[in-house]
């Protein structure tokens, strides 16, 4: 999985542009200094998810589009949802004290205040997901990095979410994140968000993104039937 990354960096970076033809593939291992069985399950992988095509005669060609970088990358769900036509709605932007079910995913005593966030991200003028974030308290954050209380802070008013907030400051911290999937109904105070019934089906994505194993963020992500689509790339 490595080495696939590396070559969708390349194609994107330009190194193999749409349209062109990979070098054979003994150049092309040498060039990324792999082994070619390496390389050749990487290239099965890469024409699986439709980045390359392959035609007898001809080689391997890069598609004109690329497949999009998905879930399995951490990575703000605004972008995920399509950074040109996406944007963010803050709606609430306020400090409260935790409750139990932030605390099953937060290391956060009960006593102190937290960050919430709940926003909307409207894809080409539709609302399409409910965003519920919440962060550590500011002391948690400047134990991981001093400038992280402050850029949340002076970030309130934007129209961003944590996480876009946390990569934005720095595109080299070291975020991982883990995620669970869930089939539910919208229910009533959210079906008001989107002005849809509570019964419409919806997809939940509960997700904690950590940096070196210490969670500072959960994040409730609601996409209702017929919210885009997010590319989830699976592997053997």
């Amino acid at each position: 999985m490595e080495l696939y990354e590396r070559i969708v960096e390349a194609i994107r970076q330009g190194a193999y542009p749409p349209g062109s033809t990979l070098p054979s593939e003994p150049k092309l291992a040498a060039d990324l200094g792999v082994s070619r069985p390496a390389l050749r399950e990487a290239l099965i992988l890469l024409q699986e998810d439709g980045v390359i095509t392959v035609r007898r005669g001809v080689g391997r060609t890069v598609n004109d589009r690329p497949a999009r970088r998905g879930f399995e990358r951490l990575q703000p769900v605004e972008s995920l949802l399509g950074a040109d036509g996406s944007k963010v709605r803050p709606l609430v932007r306020i400090i409260e004290e935790p409750t139990d079910l932030v605390m099953q995913h937060l290391p956060v005593p009960a006593s102190c205040d937290i960050w919430f966030w709940e926003s909307v991200v409207d894809v080409d003028g539709v609302p399409s997901c409910l965003v519920e974030e919440w962060s550590v308290h500011d002391e948690a954050l400047a134990a991981v990095d001093a400038r992280l209380p402050g850029a949340l802070a002076s970030a309130e008013g934007q129209p961003n979410t944590m996480l876009h907030v946390l990569s934005d400051l720095d595109p080299y911290l070291p975020l991982s994140g883990t995620s669970s999937l869930t089939a539910t109904v919208l229910g009533r105070r959210r079906g008001e968000v989107f002005d849809r019934s509570p019964d419409t089906p919806v997809v939940l994505i509960t997700q904690v993104v950590s940096i070196e194993r210490t969670p500072l963020i959960a994040a409730k992500y609601v996409l209702p039937s017929g919210a885009p689509s997010i590319p989830v790339r699976q592997s053997r």
